[in-house]
């Protein structure tokens, strides 16, 4: 696969088959805190101990977001945030990476390019809001362009670092064995960029559901972001909580996605997965 996983295959040790059990487990007590809580909460309120007025108990949570299902309203705002965020993470993904690999492999081109992106990475992302909406309209264009931005800069900061960061000693080694430019990249570059790639990836897909709230605010008739402000409008925090939610749930749902459709590209690495 690569110099920086050796073959080792007839000879590695079988996996413990205890591993999916303790997984299952793990997965099990993550829901352990926010069922507590939860359940503090509503004990709370039905014993008269606060008021759930401003922060509702998880029963009318509960109902709210049945409520929202029933009547199909949950399912098209989810619908509209999931294509949204999945365009712009798409597009902001894809020139991050090929920015991120310019600027790593070329010191010429870092040069050029780093300071301008770095100086745009600190521009806050309601920023953009007005100048997308001049250029692009109050539609699609300017929701998906806002979210790109915010997918575009962990991921080409990270690759960038990734490729800048390759251990001179794994170069020296392809070059004993005299490898050519192509297979250098795909048994040394590749792999030793790969995990970072991963990364960035996962944290760009992070903050494109952090910024599709702010692309839903420029004038969008559907969506959890519009689901949020019309929550505000009401005077109802059992639906901007129950907004809440949903984002927390797709949220993972994308996360864990991507982490399975990425996971044979780190097939080879041998490490400790009990922790995941």
């Amino acid at each position: 696969m690569s110099l920086l996983a050796s073959e080792t295959d007839n000879a590695a040790v079988p996996r413990l088959a205890a591993g999916k059990p303790g997984l299952s487990i793990g997965w099990i007590a993550g829901f352990a805190l926010p069922v507590m809580v939860a359940a503090l909460w509503e004990g709370a309120v039905s014993a008269g101990l606060a008021n759930g007025r401003l922060l509702p108990p998880p029963s009318r949570i509960g109902a709210t977001l049945w409520e929202l299902a029933r009547s199909g309203e949950l399912a098209t705002h989810a619908a509209a945030t999931l294509w949204r965020v999945a365009a712009g993470f798409a597009l902001g993904a894809v020139v991050g990476t090929v920015l991120g690999a310019l600027s790593g492999a070329s010191e010429l081109l870092r040069r050029l390019m780093d300071p301008t992106l770095q100086a745009l990475r600190a521009i806050p992302s309601i920023a953009w809001v007005p100048l997308f909406i001049l250029w692009l309209g109050i539609f699609e264009a300017s929701k998906v362009a806002l979210i790109a931005v915010g997918v575009f800069f962990p991921v080409y900061l990270g690759v960038a670092a990734a490729l800048a960061g390759i251990d001179r000693k794994i170069i020296e080694v392809g070059r004993v064995f005299r490898l050519g430019r192509v297979a250098m990249i795909r048994r040394v570059t590749l792999p030793a960029i790969l995990p970072a790639w991963v990364t960035a990836l996962r944290t760009g897909l992070g903050l494109g559901f952090m910024f599709v709230v702010a692309a839903e605010f420029m004038g969008a008739s559907e969506g959890l972001g519009y689901l949020l402000v019309d929550g505000q409008q009401l005077g109802r925090p059992d639906r901007i909580l129950a907004a809440i939610i949903a984002f927390a749930v797709l949220g993972k749902l994308a996360d864990g996605l991507l982490v399975f459709v990425t996971r044979p590209l780190l097939s080879w690495q041998d490490v400790s997965r009990n922790r995941m």
